[in-house]
Order: C-alpha cells, then sequence, then structure tokens
C-alpha cells in the first residue's frame, strides 16, 4: 500500500497572479508536488510555470496533468521533460494523456479524432518519448510519427525517466497505464464527444476501474501509484463563513446518494479523513490532485496524512 501524496492543480480557470509565490505556498502547506494542466485558452501553460515553479521551490515535484499528446510532437516533447527535470533536481513528474477537451482541437484546427485513435497515437508516443529519455538515439517510422537518428541530450537526472504518468478513465487508456506508467491518474472516462461519464465518477466505479488496472499491472501493481484528480472539492465548518459553509454542506450530499466520489470531496476534515483513509484501504488510491481554490482548506487534511 502507498503513502498517501497530494499535489495541488492549477489550470485555465484560476491561474495565480503572483505564480513564485503561490509556488511556495503550495511547498509551505506541506503539498507534495504542484500539477498544471494542459488546455488552450485561459491559464498559465503548462512548461514555462513547471519551471518558474521548480526554480522557486526546494522540495515539491512538479508536473503536467497531463500532457496532451496530440498537441505535443514525442521528440519536442521529450527534450522539455529531459530540461524541466534537471532545472528541477529530479523533481518531475511526466503526465501525458490522449486529449480530450473539444474546445482545444477546434482552436488548433485539429479533427476530433474517435477515442482510439487519439488513443493509437498516444501509444506510439509513449513509446518513442520513454526510449528517448532512456538516452536511445531513436529512428521510428510506424503509423503517426517518423524520427531519424532522434536523440535528447543531456538526459534527465531521474534515472531511466522522470516517472510517466498517465491519466484517463476509459478501459483501453488504464490498461496502458497499468503496463508503462508509474502513476495511474484517474479520472471519469468520457464520452466520444468529450463529455464526462458521472456515472462513472462514484466509488463504486472506481473499484472497477481499479480491478482493470490490477489484472493489467500484474506483479507490478503494488508499485503503481493510484492519483485521482479531483474536480471540485471544499471543507464543511473550520470557522468558515456560514454561506460557503452552509454551500459545501449540500454538495457533500450529493455524492453521498451514489456511494461517494474520489473526484469530488466535501465534507468536514473529519470526515474526509475517513473517507480517504477507508477508500485507500478498499482500492490502494492513495494520491489526489487538490484544486488550487481550497489548497489552504485542505491543508490540515494533508498535515495528518501525507506520508502515512
Amino acid at each position: 500500500m502507498q503513502p498517501f501524496r497530494f499535489a495541488v492543480h492549477t489550470g485555465r480557470l484560476d491561474p495565480p497572479d503572483d505564480w513564485v509565490g503561490f509556488a511556495r505556498r503550495v511547498e509551505e502547506l506541506g503539498y507534495d508536488a504542484l500539477y498544471v494542466t494542459d488546455h488552450l485558452g485561459r491559464g498559465l501553460s503548462p512548461i514555462a510555470s513547471m519551471g518558474a515553479a521548480a526554480a522557486a521551490t526546494q522540495r515539491i515535484r512538479i508536473g503536467s496533468y497531463v500532457f496532451a499528446n496530440d498537441f505535443r510532437h514525442p521528440l519536442v516533447l521529450a527534450r522539455e521533460a529531459a530540461t524541466l527535470d534537471r532545472i528541477s533536481g529530479g523533481r518531475l513528474d511526466l503526465g501525458i494523456g490522449a486529449g480530450w477537451m473539444r474546445s482545444d482541437y477546434r482552436q488548433l484546427g485539429m479533427a476530433y479524432d474517435p477515442p482510439p485513435r487519439r488513443i493509437d497515437r498516444m501509444e506510439e508516443a509513449l513509446g518513442i518519448l520513454k526510449r528517448l529519455l532512456r538516452g536511445e538515439t531513436v529512428t521510428h517510422h510506424g503509423p503517426h510519427y517518423r524520427l531519424d537518428g532522434a536523440v535528447v541530450a543531456p538526459r534527465p537526472t531521474q534515472s531511466p525517466h522522470p516517472p510517466i504518468m498517465i491519466g484517463g478513465g476509459g478501459p483501453r487508456l488504464l490498461r496502458l497505464a497499468a503496463r508503462e506508467a508509474q502513476i495511474v491518474a484517474l479520472a471519469p472516462q468520457m464520452t466520444a464527444t468529450g463529455r464526462p461519464m458521472l456515472r462513472l465518477a462514484t466509488d463504486r466505479a472506481l473499484e472497477q476501474r481499479v480491478e482493470i488496472v490490477r489484472r493489467a499491472a500484474g506483479r507490478r501493481f503494488d508499485t503503481l501509484e493510484l492519483n485521482a484528480f479531483v474536480a471540485d472539492a471544499g471543507v464543511v465548518g473550520g470557522g468558515r463563513a456560514i454561506g460557503p459553509s452552509a454551500a459545501a454542506l449540500l454538495k457533500a450530499a450529493g455524492p453521498a446518494l451514489v456511494g461517494g466520489s474520489p473526484y469530488v470531496l466535501y465534507g468536514t476534515i473529519a470526515q474526509l479523513r475517513e473517507s480517504i483513509l477507508r477508500r485507500r484501504e478498499r482500492t490502494g488510491l492513495s494520491s489526489y490532485g487538490i484544486p488550487a481554490r481550497v489548497m489552504e482548506a485542505f491543508a490540515p487534511l494533508v498535515e495528518q496524512l501525507a506520508g502515512r
């Protein structure tokens, strides 16, 4: 069973004005990592912001939550990842996914292909990415990528490469993560049109998803970190204003009706602690990405559980 890890994630909806101060505050509060999502439009770009966060901090890991494969050629991404890992002193978690947000594809003028095709591209890119980060000279002629004598130098600090985090919720992507990743970032599966399947956002569905990972991972399952992308969260009580506390209490009732959710965390600190401990016991889920807007409220929970 893996110890608890808590990351703060930030993206297009809540970019802090003082990024350096924000990154340092994440570290001060005891979080383990700072992750940046990868979507177009509003929000900081992940590579530059990850580099700035690495320079401003000493301990926390930095990561992508997750890079959208279709926007980033594997050779270019491998070079950026190696640089980020070196300048951070080996603190990079390299997250990658197949891409899912239709508005990103629309802005880029790219076709929003069906999920199997996007995952095909990602699987091919992932193999190239890992070979480059291991220091291989790569010549590859595949259905989606062609490289001739490609090399990345200097290599990343972490060996053989930074931990790979694969994010998603569909069975095929989870099986790929089970075989190839060190961190499996779970999220509700998306429809073919890019909408989350809310019926798969429950703890019951999580157990089924983890079983898919377990079967595909085999002996390596116990070495995997299982992470949940928390889309919404809030703490009830704790001396907070009545209005926000009441709103959080109302939201807390929603997941309870369907048996709880790892992706929507609402309740008192004691309730959250109990549910997180119980969920790890049942499924092995030990890692959470907490929205930046609630990182202060969740700090007491992090203090109680991180590393335990």
